[in-house]
């Protein structure tokens, strides 16, 4: 039993760090209300900590193939529980945000380097098993997030969603020193500093110009310049990574079919999946009057669906990541698409069949995506390639949540306007879609607000189906692209194919086949 000690050390801190990716979903009207803010302005609360994760996880695991994939996990556990205190203590909104982005940077170097780890201590059916537990691991904690952080906000306090980090990432530490041996890559190249950095300014510009967009308007100089800004970055990171002698993220790689269908497969993970939950949260505390434990238990099937699913992949399988990632991806969307029905009557158990589904497609996908990455490159590439698809991740979460919200509230916007009974419908579906449903109703005159409340409900599921009928679009689309691209054959970690159209010879010739 020894030999999963490094196992559990490392889903231990993937847990924690997955779940507060989605743990302050149901939580940020308490956070609101507490700190006398905005749930709109809150909104960076989710966004900070998963763009921060995003942005340095290329950098992180690139450089843990360097320095050491053992140090940066244990670096990144003690950051993130520092970080976590803060968050926990935090006594404005600024300082919340600003801990939650320390809190990525942490995230960044744990996340980063699990699956190399896990690729260096396991071979053969114990590889398959050790990434089915992870896979599991990650379904799991994102989907319990909104029920763990419902039971510690309603029954404790919101700040107890950051101090839950304590006792677990301390048995992580210790865990990690005990069991997980240290490994390096290559080495003795400088690193990519200016690629890490211009993909940081483009993934930060274009998500903070979408949430300012659906605030503030598409055509201010403001949200313009961010998105000129977030277009140059990209730009310049294109030419660096051309350039660099050892970049953060290896362009040429995007020559094979089967890696771009997995990186393109991991962004719409994420998105098409988790970053509508939000939204359904917000509907079901601010308009159906749910409280947070209720909220997040409609969400619970979702969690149990994809970690039994995981679990019977790691005992059944191994199967071709072509059928289980594009099979997932297929049932996400039509999840996603299940749940695209609601009406001004409908309640919170309209969700839980299609939920179910979607975590059925996230038990799937969830440890077929990091194995089959991993099964791209050669062993001492594992830190690029493990911190590429997790980049790729967050940055569709993160993307996902920025996107959804200018849909949501231009369909609740367009609603309103064709009742044309609301004086300002712009300002009505902002205070809306910022969780003000409740003090909007009661500022109208009595006799009128059954009449309003019914509207808000109506505007509520229009916005909500939108947001999911573009998830499950997502989900579709990328479950097309991997069965038309990826060629990773099951139990592929075990041997290595060339591909037909792999990039460049050279240094990197190994590259070319798949484990």
């Amino acid at each position: 039993m020894r030999k999963w000690w490094p196992l559990a050390a490392i889903c231990m801190g993937t847990f924690m760090l997955l779940l507060d990716v989605t743990i302050v979903t149901v939580a940020l009207p308490a956070m609101a209300a507490d700190l006398g803010t905005t749930l709109s302005d809150l909104e960076w609360v989710v966004d900070t900590y998963a763009l921060a994760l995003a942005s340095l996880l290329l950098g992180v695991g690139s450089r843990a193939d360097r320095i050491g994939r053992r140090k940066v996990y244990l670096v990144g556990l003690i950051v993130f529980t520092a970080a976590s205190v803060v968050c926990a203590l935090a006594p404005n909104a600024g300082v919340l945000i600003g801990a939650r982005a320390v809190q990525g940077m942490g995230a960044a170097g744990m996340f980063g380097t699990t699956i190399a780890l896990l690729g260096m201590h396991y071979s053969g059916r114990d590889r398959g098993v050790a990434f089915a537990v992870w896979g599991a691991t990650n379904s799991v904690a994102a989907a319990a997030g909104p029920v763990v952080g419902g039971i510690l906000t309603q029954y404790l306090d919101w700040r107890w969603i950051f101090f839950v980090n304590l006792p677990v990432c301390l048995a992580a530490v210790v865990m990690t020193l005990r069991s997980v041996r240290e490994a390096k890559g290559r080495g003795g190249r400088r690193p990519d500093v200016l690629g890490t950095v211009t993909f940081t300014v483009a993934s930060g510009a274009l998500t903070f110009g979408l949430i300012r967009a659906h605030s503030e308007g598409w055509a201010t100089p403001f949200t313009l310049g961010l998105f000129t800004t977030a277009a140059v970055a990209l730009a310049l990171f294109l030419v660096v990574e051309t350039r660099h002698e050892d970049p953060v993220l290896d362009l040429s790689l995007f020559c094979r079919p089967s890696f771009t269908g997995i990186m393109l497969s991991a962004l719409f993970l994420q998105g098409a999946a988790f970053a509508y939950l939000l939204y359904e949260s917000l509907w079901m505390q601010s308009v159906l009057g749910y409280e947070p434990v209720e909220a997040g238990l409609y969400i619970l099937p979702m969690c149990v669906s994809a970690f039994l699913v995981s679990a019977l992949a790691g005992r059944f399988g191994p199967w071709a990541p072509r059928s289980t990632i594009g099979g997932g991806l297929a049932l996400i969307a039509l999840g996603a698409g299940m749940q695209a029905t609601l009406d001004a009557g409908s309640s919170g158990s309209s969700l839980v069949a299609g939920l179910v589904v979607a975590g059925l497609g996230v038990g799937l996908v969830t440890p077929s995506l990091s194995a089959a990455a991993l099964a791209t490159v050669p062993p001492e590439r594992g830190g690029m390639v493990g911190g590429a698809v997790n980049t790729f991740r967050q940055l569709g979460f993160a993307l996902g949540i920025a996107v959804f919200g200018v849909i949501f509230q231009s369909r609740i916007e367009r609603v309103l306007r064709a009742d044309g009974g609301v004086p300002d419908p712009h300002g009505a579906a902002v205070a809306l879609s910022g969780g003000q449903a409740r003090s909007f109703v009661v500022g109208w005159p009595e006799d009128e607000r059954a009449e309003m409340a019914q509207l808000v409900r109506e505007a509520f599921a229009s916005g909500l189906n939108a947001v999911l009928v573009v998830a499950a679009a997502l989900g579709a689309v990328a479950s097309l692209v991997v069965f038309a691209t990826v060629r990773v054959p099951a139990g592929g970690g075990e041997r290595r194919e060339p591909e037909a159209d792999a990039g460049p010879r050279g240094e990197d010739a190994r590259a070319d086949t798949a484990l």
